[in-house]
Parts: structure tokens; C-alpha cells; sequence
């Protein structure tokens, strides 16, 4: 199953695609929600009414997160471009949850910023608590599913601004478009064997896959749940590859800069910058 919101910011409409047909979840449940998610969501659209999506604006495909946590260099060759070694536990970092943004809603560049840029990664979202999980063998069966998400981050704000925590670069407004789609893991298979790449103005920049992750999904969630409660929603970040601007073979983004991302099966985003 794939779920998605459709409409204006703040009155986004909850939506299930089966492969066959869209349905309007509104009836019964009033958004795709943590109690929606720890339901389970649902198995068939049968008796649902059908919802025609075509030229709505397609919002996040979960409703405005409890929590976004993010891994810092999980990826080996990001590590190796940013000027770090390979961690040897996850770094984990926070993002304000009202920058989680729609798939192709406008991305604006903060005031003073001359170093915004792009990271393709894996989102997580929780659909089961997860509290001190005895062995990542559990952790896979607390997830909801799985889409694309754009750690957009500015690299000054985080790093030379920072005063040794990397939010402020991390946080700005809009800075974490998700989506389109919520896809269910029954859908998605194994999450390290997904090809994940980014273009900004239609030149490619990351081509890589999860295969790379240092950690992969089921160790990242039952790590988390031994620092911190993870609820349903919840939704975490698992890290870029290499080929961001950081790395100093690309320029960083500008006022009309189109990005786009694609993680397969998840669908594709693009946003222009602003």
C-alpha cells in the first residue's frame, strides 16, 4: 500500500493507493497519524471512496512528525568528502519537525545563507513504539514504511556556526522535503537494496545505494531505542551518500535551482529553491 496527502498546506486529505485505484481515507481517519499508523494503517480500499488527485498539491505523506532524527555520515564515501572518518557508532542529529515539507513545495534558501545543499536519504517512519528493543532482529516490525526525504541542509549555519551541534544548519524552514508516498514495507522489500540518486538543474550528483549505509535500517532503530523513545510517526533520516556540495566538486544551490531526488520504488521529488 502507498499512502499520500493531497490539498493545501494544513488541510491536507489522507489517500491509499493500492496500484489499482486512489481512495479517500477521510472517512476513517482524519490524517495519516501516529493512530493511524499504529493501526496499521489499512489492508484493502474496498468500499472506500475513489478521490481523483489529479493537479492537487501533494502534501508530505505523514502528518507533522512527533520527532525527526537524523544519522550523520552513514554513508563511508559522505564521511570520506566531508573530511571525517567513518563513525564507529551513529551520530545522531535533530530536525525541527515544521521543516518536513511536501515532495515538490518550493525550498527556501535561509537569509544569509551562501552554502545551502542537497542530501537524497532513506526515511524511516515508525509505526510500533520502539523502547530498549532487545536486537535489531525486532526492529523492522516497528516500521510504518518507508520514502524519499532531502536533508536539506546550510553547510555554514552547521559547521562553522554551530557551536558543536549541527541543527542550526539543519533546521531552517522547509529544509526536509518527504514523499510523495508513504510506501508500506511489504511493498518495499529488503531497505538495503535501493538505489537512491539526486540532480540539481538536471545534472546528476548522488548515484549510490543503501547497500553502503556503515548502518543499516534494523540496527539504526534498535540503536535509537536505547537513548530515546520512538513512537509511531516518528521519522528518521538514515543519511546521504557522497556527491553534495560539501564536497567541493559542485557549486552550492542559488535562488531558482531546481532539486530533484529519487529513491526506487518511492517516487521521485522536486523542489526549486527560493
Amino acid at each position: 500500500m502507498r499512502y499520500m496527502r493531497v490539498g493545501e498546506p494544513g488541510r491536507e486529505r489522507p489517500v491509499a493507493f493500492d496500484g489499482e485505484r486512489y481512495a479517500d481515507l477521510s472517512g476513517i481517519t482524519p490524517d495519516i497519524d501516529p493512530a493511524f499508523l499504529a493501526r496499521g494503517g489499512v489492508e484493502s480500499l474496498a468500499g472506500l471512496p475513489e478521490i481523483d488527485v489529479t493537479g492537487l498539491r501533494v502534501g508530505p505523506p505523514v502528518a507533522r512528525p512527533g520527532a525527526v532524527l537524523c544519522i550523520g555520515q552513514n554513508y563511508a564515501a559522505h564521511a570520506a568528502e566531508s573530511g571525517a572518518e567513518p563513525p564507529a557508532t551513529p551520530i545522531l542529529f535533530y530536525k525541527a519537525p515544521n521543516t518536513v515539507v511536501g515532495p515538490y513545495d518550493d525550498v527556501l534558501i535561509p537569509r544569509g545563507s551562501t552554502k545551502t545543499d542537497w542530501e537524497v536519504e532513506l526515511a524511516v517512519v515508525i509505526g510500533r513504539r520502539a523502547r530498549y528493543l532487545a536486537s535489531p532482529d525486532e526492529a523492522l516490525a516497528h516500521v510504518a514504511g518507508y520514502a524519499v526525504a532531502n536533508d536539506v541542509s546550510e553547510r555554514d549555519f552547521q559547521l562553522a556556526e554551530s557551536g558543536g551541534q549541527w541543527s542550526k544548519g539543519k533546521s531552517c524552514e522547509t529544509f526536509n522535503p518527504l514523499g510523495p508516498w508513504l510506501v508500506t514495507p511489504d511493498e518495499v522489500g529488503d531497505p538495503q537494496k535501493l538505489g537512491l540518486r539526486s540532480w540539481v538543474n538536471g545534472e546528476p550528483r548522488q548515484d549510490s545505494t543503501t547497500a553502503d549505509m556503515i548502518f543499516d535500517v534494523a540496527y539504526l532503530i534498535w540503536h535509537l531505542s536505547q537513548f530515546t523513545v520512538l513512537d509511531p510517526g516518528d521519522v528518521i533520516n538514515t543519511g546521504t551518500p557522497q556527491g553534495v556540495a560539501l564536497s567541493g566538486r559542485f557549486p552550492y544551490l542559488a535562488p531558482g535551482d531546481v532539486m530533484e531526488v529519487e529513491i526506487d520504488g518511492l517516487g521521485r521529488q522536486r523542489n526549486v529553491l527560493a
